[in-house]
């Protein structure tokens, strides 16, 4: 099956046909990844410059980034049968509007939610957040959830934060846009465990050699080099878009 984005490209609903990576273990301890906003969408789900990532633990779900437009959050949210009341946690990577555009929809739509930004997030920004949810600042590595990690805030210019996945099959690290580099990026994952894949934007990263043994690349928003990655690594790079679901 194909379906088009908003571009009129076609993009593979791998959600379907990509062989699950859920690991063996009790269904308590799996996680399903559900990319909620993107540049690409399959049929049904909205596309948008942005990214926003759903991670169901099967007991909470946390969204990574909420996207730029909350309209297209919501309705993509609700194309995947989930409710704002249902998210207890929501982090943002950066300060950037393409990954927290969308959290006033979220805000809105559910009172009781904690908010994970980075430190160096501007004075009045945490203000306006922390005036209608529990906000939490980030600056070094946290446990936000059993097996699910910040990084805290990395990089010099743009101070950004990654989500750490730890499975028995490696540590899955979800990315915004990869602002402070993919080397400081899983050099900080890496004591978490061996990375066994990495989910959202790389932006202009050349640093091809990390992404060498990885189980997944499923690399989007605003990857450049998307081509270049895909050739290198055809078997475990995975073309994703709003609405594309990954078991780990």
């Amino acid at each position: 099956m194909h379906n088009s984005n908003s571009d009129g490209t076609d993009l593979k609903d791998r959600s379907q046909e990509t062989p699950s990576l859920r690991r063996e273990s009790p269904a308590t301890n799996w996680m399903k990844l559900t990319v909620v906003y993107d540049n690409n969408a399959i049929n049904g789900f909205l596309s948008g410059w942005g990214f926003s990532c759903l991670i169901d633990t099967g007991q909470s779900k946390i969204l990574f980034d909420t996207g730029w437009d909350g309209y297209v959050l919501l309705h993509n949210l609700k194309m995947l049968g989930v409710s704002p009341l249902e998210i207890g946690k929501v982090v943002l990577s950066h300060h950037h509007w393409d990954h927290m555009g969308g959290l006033t929809s979220i805000l809105n739509a559910n009172t009781d939610l904690e908010v994970y930004v980075p430190a160096s997030f501007s004075k009045y920004l945490k203000d306006e957040i922390s005036s209608r949810a529990k906000l939490i600042e980030i600056s070094q590595p946290t446990e936000i959830h059993p097996s699910i990690y910040t990084t805290g805030k990395l990089g010099k210019k743009i101070k950004e934060q990654s989500l750490l996945l730890e499975t028995s099959a490696g540590v899955y690290v979800i990315t915004g846009c990869a602002h402070p580099g993919l080397t400081n990026i899983i050099e900080n994952a890496s004591v978490y465990g061996d990375i066994a894949g990495i989910i959202g934007g790389l932006h202009g990263s050349e640093e091809y050699n990390l992404l060498k043994n990885l189980k997944l690349i499923a690399a989007g928003h605003c990857t450049s080099n998307k081509n270049k990655i895909a050739k290198l690594y055809p078997d475990s790079f995975m073309e994703i878009g709003s609405g594309v679901s990954i078991h780990i």
